[in-house]
């Protein structure tokens, strides 16, 4: 089958459109013709190097398209239909997988990263992690969803407990877990301020229900927060940029107020005054993608209609170095996809 390697890591020049090996699919397996699979900034950050990543490798955590062939041990699946993946892998046989708290599995990971991913013809994978997709849904649609949708959603609804009302910053609007979590927040009915780099971007997140939109390059966001709340500032920050926003997600919250992360895309390294934390009561809560569970909540709502997939661009398999440099220069709003 034709693929998108890395033997080394690096920059985007070290993506390799090759011939590789079919997949070898168990009896247990399901094998799945690749349609879509959309990047994430997982995919660069494994592609520059991570720990525990076997090479040559296979980047790709976002996956849709058809069954083309059910182990004999598999039941209810059938040739031919049209799928999504879950984004991510673990044992099933664990004290976490049996409560159904599946991202706390010691052997949890994302697809694409320890494992090979998405960017190929052929994909084998366990059948807990294949699910039907209607036909309404494109297969560039169905593969922005998993990854970005089921973080915001644990982010905001498992996590932060958001409630009809409350008022949710939603930094970096334009990538796919920011488009996501703007959807979501309105529809829990909260009030959304959401920041982007540019104008045509915030036109964007408007577009997707935030009621707000700060420009992240010319304003200072938490001088913009509380010009908007009347100086309350917000009861939930959706962060997921790090080191260069930590502080200014900070000074937005309201006293009591609760900041949730699942990421560092700008650098881990953040620091505060304990005495602001523990004066002003804040809540600093971590999230770590998400469950089945999760993920099969989200996607009912995105399946009939109430969430939308917010689809950038769409590059061939073999341009898969365009795509990266697009998704690492921030050009995009949305996802980016990768069709084999």
């Amino acid at each position: 089958m034709k693929a998108v390697r890395i033997h080394e890591f690096g920059g985007p020049e070290v993506l390799k459109y090759e011939d590789a090996p079919d997949p070898q699919m168990r009896k247990d397996q399901v094998l799945v013709r690749v349609k879509a699979c959309a990047l994430n900034h997982l995919d660069l950050w494994v592609r520059k190097g991570l720990p525990g990543v076997p090479l040559p490798h296979i980047l790709g955590s976002d996956v849709a398209g058809d069954i083309a062939e059910a182990g004999d041990y598999v039941t209810g699946l059938e040739v031919g239909q049209r799928v999504l993946l879950a984004p991510m892998t673990f044992c099933g046989r664990c004290a976490a997988c049996a409560a159904g708290q599946q991202n706390f599995c010691p052997e949890y990971t994302v697809l694409g990263y320890r494992n090979d991913g998405g960017d190929c013809e052929y994909i084998a994978v366990q059948p807990v992690n294949v699910i039907p997709i209607p036909k309404e849904l494109t297969y560039d649609e169905a593969a922005s969803v998993p990854l970005v949708f089921l973080t915001a959603w644990h982010m905001l609804v498992t996590r932060a407990q958001i409630k009809a009302g409350q008022m949710v910053l939603v930094l970096a609007a334009g990538s796919g877990v920011g488009s996501a979590a703007i959807q979501i927040a309105k529809l829990m009915g909260c009030r959304v301020i959401a920041t982007a780099g540019s104008g045509a971007k915030l036109e964007r997140a408007r577009e997707l229900g935030a009621d707000y939109t700060i420009d992240h390059y010319q304003q200072k966001i938490s001088e913009e927060v509380k010009k908007i709340t009347a100086r309350r500032g917000v009861d939930v920050v959706f962060e997921h940029v790090g080191a260069s926003t930590w502080e200014e997600s900070m000074k937005s919250l309201r006293p009591g107020g609760t900041i949730v992360t699942c990421g560092a895309t700008t650098g881990p390294e953040a620091s505060f005054d304990i005495r602001f934390l523990f004066t002003r009561q804040l809540s600093f809560l971590g999230s770590f993608m998400g469950t089945m569970g999760d993920l099969h909540e989200v996607l009912g709502h995105v399946f009939s209609g109430r969430l939308k997939p917010v689809v950038d661009k769409s590059f061939p398999l073999r341009e898969a170095r365009a795509a990266h440099e697009r998704l690492e220069h921030k050009e995009q709003f949305g996802k980016v996809i990768l069709n084999p």
